[in-house]
């Protein structure tokens, strides 16, 4: 068997590594003429990193990024409404941990070019054709930079691993329309700190659905202080979501809205002005789709499931597909009946997850309290009992699939080796 992998993301190149794994032979196609990662930061929750040290990935992880053991939610006056523990200070097995995209780009990259071999990766090659003619899947790509075209390739199975605008999801689903934006605009960037916000191993998110701030750190410097990825949302004009994505802008744009904001948790103006870049870009999702497969062409990660940013499980998400694909193919001797078990076994748990997202997925306790606390004044367990508080956290880790009791005790998605 051989798969053609669309993309080479963290789902992408986590599939690789998976395939690999299980002795299936793949090959990566990206459009970008370099893999050039944008350097914002991920949160990678217990489940995802628990599917990735069972490749090996763990002290990768660990030495590039920030073991994160605490999530807090305040209000926008820094009373905090929520915080509980996270990770392996939470009773995980695996740790959670806050690492630069790029790092863990890179990591899985190398991997993939030590482990499987240089040029498994090939870069300039955008798909623009996909044509399934039994028993193989035929490919054909855009021109290169110098205007050659790359020759066509063909595959046992295509994963579209190609994100929000993915070709391949077009290809399947060539009606689908344009992508679905709630009026919200999203601005993004990491800070160098002097000295760690907090105890230095905490996420934060404050404010409600029309303001919010959240951050966390992402890595260690020599001197002592910290790397720390931000990221605010307003409900503001909202640039076209088929525009230029992550484009350059400054914190003149929406800082004002902050200014105002405690300062007890975190310093917002000061943090994101210690920012070099800022990026903007629109908060979109798409909806839920009625399949994923169709033939031997599939989907995973954003490609198959775009969501908004709450909760930090985009990338994870991504992971436990890439993983779940590998492990059903490895199973089964028909792609077909992988693509099955594969899609009926994370296409609902994710169409479940979007719409939670949609609702606000566990930041929505913020806006809970903003609407309480606009009608009541009184203790926070007045206003918004603690029992309250727990089930909105307790739904979305069970939801989401990192229930601390569930996962402990359930085995990896490690594949099962096939001869080569």
């Amino acid at each position: 068997m051989h798969v053609a992998i669309i993309g080479g993301g963290i789902g992408g190149l986590t599939l690789a590594l998976s395939l690999d794994a299980a002795h299936i032979d793949c090959r990566v196609y990206e459009a970008a003429t370099r893999l050039r990662p944008l350097g914002v930061g991920i949160t990678m929750l217990p489940h995802a990193v628990k599917e990735l040290q069972a490749l090996g990935l763990l002290p990768g992880l660990l030495a590039g990024g920030v073991e994160t053991n605490e999530i807090i939610y305040a209000s926008r006056e820094g009373e905090v409404v929520w915080r509980e523990p996270r990770g392996r200070a939470a009773g995980y097995r695996w740790p959670e941990i806050s690492i630069q995209r790029a790092t863990l780009q890179s990591l899985l990259l190398e991997q993939v070019d030590d482990r499987i071999g240089q040029g498994t990766v090939l870069t300039s090659h955008r798909v623009v054709r996909v044509q399934p003619r039994e028993p193989r899947v035929d490919m054909g790509f855009a021109p290169l930079p110098d205007g050659t075209v790359p020759p066509p390739a063909s595959a046992d199975l295509v994963v579209g691993a190609d994100g929000i605008r993915s070709r391949i999801r077009e290809l399947l689903h060539p009606d689908e329309g344009p992508l679905h934006t709630p009026g919200i605009t999203l601005w993004r960037g990491v800070s160098r700190t002097e000295r760690p916000i907090g105890s230095g191993m905490a996420s934060v998110v404050m404010g409600n659905a029309r303001a919010k701030f959240s951050c966390a750190p992402i890595g260690q410097l020599d001197d002592g202080g910290q790397l720390v990825n931000w990221t605010a949302a307003l409900r503001a004009p909202v640039q076209s979501p088929e525009a230029e994505w992550n484009r350059h802008a400054g914190a003149t744009a929406f800082l004002d809205a902050f200014q105002d904001w405690s300062k007890r948790l975190v310093d917002i103006p000061a943090l994101v002005q210690a920012s070099d870049e800022v990026f903007e870009y629109p908060l979109c999702d798409r909806d839920p789709l009625p399949f994923w497969h169709r033939g031997p062409v599939t989907l995973i990660g954003d490609a198959a499931h775009p969501m908004y940013p709450h909760g930090a499980n985009g990338s994870a998400q991504a992971v436990l597909d890439a993983r779940r694909l590998a492990l059903e193919l490895s199973r089964r001797t028909s792609i077909e009946a992988a693509l099955r078990v594969y899609e009926n076994a994370r296409r609902p748990a994710t169409a479940e997850l979007l719409a939670m997202h949609r609702a606000g997925g566990p930041d929505s306790i913020l806006d809970l309290y903003e609407t309480r606390v606009g009608d009541a004044t009184g203790p926070l367990e007045q206003v918004l009992p603690f029992h309250e508080r727990e089930q909105i956290a307790r739904r979305y880790r069970k939801l989401a699939g990192f229930d601390a009791q569930t996962l402990n005790y359930s085995p990896t998605m490690t594949p099962e080796r096939r001869v080569r």
